[in-house]
């Protein structure tokens, strides 16, 4: 059986002098600042983290290129797969990221506007190097194409672009599975419902994907410790869980959530 992986990720930012910062918030907003990039991708790659993702949070949506001189000083840092996202608009992006020093990269905003970004990519570095990231929202309307049941109510989910910032009303499931047929190799589902939250994944949103594509999917968004790492895996079928606040406020420590999971026949690499 392959193991469940566990991802911290670090949300990326230019600081009021320009410098990057990691920075923390909730549901994509009221971020804080957390610390240095490299510092703590260093940090984690002792810890016993399974691979690491570096997103830069505001490049699309400022139409500005991916921090790539921190993401080759992250690079030297962490010896476990390295994903990186934000503002990779083409296949030359694609490019200059895997040689700044990733294994994946990231992509959101541009492959829902082109498509066929999805196809270059992986037809010129492998779909294991192609990451299709998902900033999902619930909606209750009638406007969707696959429904779930939330706290009595009848939703879908839609992706947006920019951070969250703009709708497309597109249909999360529906875009998981063009992606999919298009070569994606893997999917990172973010819920901004759930962002920073600490009330758990989103249940329903993980499951809708992980159900209709055989594509390993990333959790993302409200975890609030192990017992959430477990709920995931178990009842959402997700290959990886994917965590911020809690690794870099300390509450857990990567083997403090492996050992939960271990005890409870999840398996992950201790």
């Amino acid at each position: 059986m392959l193991t469940k992986r566990i991802i911290p990720c670090i949300d990326v930012d230019l600081d009021e002098d320009g410098n990057p910062a990691v920075y923390t918030g909730v549901n994509f907003e009221d971020l804080k600042y957390t610390g240095d990039p490299v510092e703590m991708a260093k940090r984690y790659n002792e810890a016993g983290a399974d691979e690491f993702v570096f997103l830069d949070i505001t490049a699309s949506a400022e139409g500005r290129a991916t921090m790539l001189d921190t993401v080759s000083k992250v690079a030297d840092e962490v010896f476990i797969p390295l994903t990186v996202g934000g503002g990779i608009r083409t296949r030359d992006d694609i490019k200059e990221t895997l040689r700044a020093g990733a294994d994946k990269v990231s992509i959101n905003t541009a492959a829902l506007q082109n498509p066929d970004l999805i196809e270059e990519g992986a037809r010129s570095f492998g779909s294991q190097c192609i990451v299709i990231s998902v900033d999902a929202r619930r909606r209750y309307d009638e406007a969707g194409e696959h429904y779930a049941e939330v706290d009595g109510e009848s939703c879908w989910f839609e992706c947006t672009v920019k951070g969250g910032r703009e709708g497309t009303g597109v249909d999360v499931v529906e875009w998981a599975n063009e992606a999919e047929s298009r070569g994606a190799g893997e999917l990172f589902i973010n819920s901004i419902d759930a962002d920073g939250t600490k009330d758990g994944y989103d249940i329903p949103l993980t499951k809708a994907v992980c159900d209709s594509v055989s594509t390993p999917v990333i959790a993302s968004s409200g975890c609030g410790g192990p017992e959430d790492m477990y709920e995931v895996f178990t009842e959402a079928g997700a290959d990886a869980g994917l965590a911020a606040s809690i690794f870099h406020f300390d509450e857990y420590t990567i083997r403090d959530v492996k050992e939960y999971l271990d005890e409870r026949d999840v398996p992950v690499r201790l």
